[in-house]
């Protein structure tokens, strides 16, 4: 039993980089810390307790991680700091070495961190304490409130799937998910609360039930029917596992919207052999076409890597011949990053970072010609909106069911409310439909 009297009018502060799994984390351990009677810290104010989630899916990633931790402890000098995350359970040596940090935890501790507190005295020099991944077994639930709006349920943690490329597998272990009767209490949870939208999250959502013998069909079925939760939004899913039954469940269901979000990766067969992914260009556009039957006004959007070892510049034209064709509203473009340890070094031909950034600007540019044309499309049509909050005397904004972000004159009276919008043309940034309540 952890004594928490020590913990009395303690402030804590809380940094996230990376994912919106990362996010949700991070607001779990928040909820935790408070019920322990640690408050957060006020604008401005030092801090007793720094805890740090970190990302670690780039080189880059891995940079503003050490950057995050050199600023928060100056900031917050003499706090106890805990560094945690993908970051810390990949390079906790190298993490415990930085100046100021107490205490790194991996992916199994990070589920326990009040156990790691100890009564806050600094440490001489930072302890690392990790588990091997392959013997990462606990499930850590989160259920994060983003804003009074938008909740991010965590219901998967780690992947079984060992993409060349990738480090999630070493970061998060293998994959793993709570129960469903548990997971529908937290989304009642968040419609007590005022919740009126949950984004499903995960490392590898489609894979969910691995541990507990029950399928991600399964789960979309029972969290439809949680009553006060408006719209479920499924976030990033695995072609291979995004089945037509989903799908067609998602076309007739109560509250799930039609948005999805499907790593592509590469437009090329040959580039995703090279980076063992589990399935092809023409499951992919099978995926797509089915989407479009079922709901033609959907939202998809793609993730995608360039520059990957392997990817000739012919490789690369298939994948662009293959991306244009696609029926689908947005790409996210990543340049491949190399990661220590990943067999995707074992490839010969590199691309440069030059050749890197003009691919990359190529399908950013293609991204936005899709999804101007989605929206221009959208013009003029009536919609239900879910508004946001926003500063006084600045425009409100909210989304469609598929994803069309909508711009209103501001009322505090439509926060968080669904509303009938009919939209008009873009506003002056082009990063919205200006709307007219009717």
């Amino acid at each position: 039993m952890i004594d928490t009297t020590i913990f009395q009018d303690k402030t804590a502060v809380y940094y996230t980089l990376g994912c919106k799994l990362n996010f949700s984390e991070t607001s779990t351990i928040g909820k935790t810390l408070k019920e322990a009677g640690i408050r957060t810290a006020r604008k401005g104010e030092k801090a007793d307790i720094c805890v740090i989630n970190t990302c670690s899916v780039t080189e880059v990633a891995d940079k503003k991680c050490r950057q995050a931790i050199h600023r928060l402890v100056k900031q917050h000098p003499g706090a106890y700091v805990v560094v945690t995350g993908c970051y810390a359970q990949l390079k906790p040596d190298q993490v415990a070495g930085i100046e100021g940090v107490d205490v790194v935890l991996g992916a199994e501790q990070k589920g326990e961190l009040m156990n790691y507190l100890g009564n806050l005295e600094k440490h001489s020099q930072g302890e690392a304490i990790t588990t091997a991944a392959k013997d990462i077994r606990s499930f850590s639930p989160s259920c994060s409130r983003g804003d009074r709006t938008r909740y991010f349920l965590k219901v998967q943690d780690g992947c079984d799937y060992f993409c060349s490329y990738c480090t999630i597998p070493f970061a998060r272990g293998r994959s793993r998910n709570g129960r469903i009767e548990e997971i529908v209490e937290q989304a009642r949870q968040a419609a007590a609360e005022g919740g009126k939208e949950i984004v499903i999250t995960g490392v590898n959502i489609g894979d969910f039930g691995k541990t507990t013998g029950e399928s991600f069909f399964d789960l979309v079925k029972a969290l439809d029917q949680v009553a006060g939760i408006e719209r479920y939004r499924i976030s990033s899913i695995e072609p291979n596992l995004l089945t037509d039954e989903i799908i067609e469940y998602v076309s007739r269901s109560r509250a799930f919207m039609p948005h999805f979000h499907i790593p592509l990766q590469s437009g090329s067969d040959d580039v995703l052999k090279l980076m063992r992914r589990r399935y092809d260009t023409a499951l992919f556009a099978s995926k797509v076409r089915k989407i479009k039957e079922t709901m033609p006004d959907a939202f998809i959007g793609v993730d995608v890597i360039v520059g990957t070892r392997g990817e000739t510049e012919e490789y690369f034209e298939d994948a662009c011949r293959f991306m244009e064709g696609l029926d689908v509203t947005q790409l996210h473009v990543f340049s491949y990053s190399e990661r220590p340890g990943t067999q995707a070094l074992k490839i010969d031909y590199v691309v440069s970072p030059e050749e890197k950034h003009r691919r990359s600007q190529r399908l950013l540019a293609l991204s936005d010609e899709k999804t101007k044309a989605f929206y221009t499309s959208h013009i003029g049509k009536e919609a239900w909106v879910l508004m946001e909050k926003s500063k006084a005397g600045t425009p409100m904004h909210g989304f469609t069911d598929n994803y069309i972000r909508v711009e209103l004159d501001h009322d505090d009276q439509l926060d968080n409310r669904l509303v009938r919008v009919r939209m008009g043309e873009f506003n002056e940034e082009g990063t919205a439909l200006k709307g007219i309540i009717v």
